[in-house]
């Protein structure tokens, strides 16, 4: 019984609202205005796991840490700004033995990059190399700017379909922005990507698949014109 009383208030308050609605503007117009761009990242997240058990224990979690930073400031990586230590860790097995394991988190700027400091650090025998994620230097700007072209975008329909009529858009009443963050969608995934990548030292970055190199984003709002 207090479900129906409160569905049934529901429905009230609704219809008070729209009634209001058409009394305040009789004549509007409702539309959905979106937008989607294409970026290529410039910043890729590589994990790199250092692992004793990969060299039998021969080579120190330590020695394989040095050679791993020569490496990539050979290849003009900046060490201090773009590697992380993620995670330390030791195993601990029946023998009492210990294999230390050294997780990293690299930031790299291109595709290239990203080759290139594989093939470094496969020859290394560093092979758990893993793209995490990519994303943009500016991908808050850009999805503001994504945003911006949504409502642009849902006024222009506005005047289409107010045109088609013989009337024109007035102001804009009511606006319902429903992307809190929208999270950018990434073509294939990084499982694809890896194996595509890493799988021939030759590879080169420029024949990198489409849907490694492209980030899209993706908005919409809802809103209300007045017609005059």
């Amino acid at each position: 019984m207090k479900r129906i009383i409160l569905l049934a208030a529901a429905a009230l308050i609704a219809c008070g609202a729209v009634a209001q609605t058409n009394e305040t503007y009789p004549s509007y117009v409702q539309v959905t205005g979106s937008a989607e761009r294409e970026i290529e990242p410039d910043e890729f997240y590589l994990a790199v796991t250092i692992n004793e058990r990969d060299s039998k224990g021969k080579i120190s979690i330590e020695q394989q840490q040095r050679e791993m930073v020569s490496a990539l400031k050979k290849l003009g990586v900046d060490v201090a700004a773009q590697l992380k230590v993620s995670d330390l860790s030791s195993e601990f097995f029946k023998r009492k033995t210990s294999v230390a394991t050294a997780r990293y988190e690299l930031r790299l700027g291109s595709a290239a990059e990203v080759v290139a400091v594989w093939q470094a650090l496969d020859a290394l025998g560093i092979s758990e190399v893993a793209i995490e994620r990519v994303s943009h230097s500016r991908i808050r700007e850009l999805k503001e700017e994504v945003r911006v072209e949504a409502i642009r975008n849902a006024r222009q329909k506005a005047a289409t379909l107010a045109e088609a009529i013989g009337q024109q858009v007035g102001r804009c009443f009511y606006i319902y922005d429903p992307n809190s963050d929208v999270t950018p969608r990434y073509y294939g995934n990084s499982l694809q990507v890896r194996s595509v990548v890493f799988a021939d030292a030759d590879y080169e970055a420029k024949e990198l698949p489409l849907d490694f190199k492209t980030i899209r984003l993706e908005y919409s709002v809802q809103t209300k014109f007045v017609l005059e």
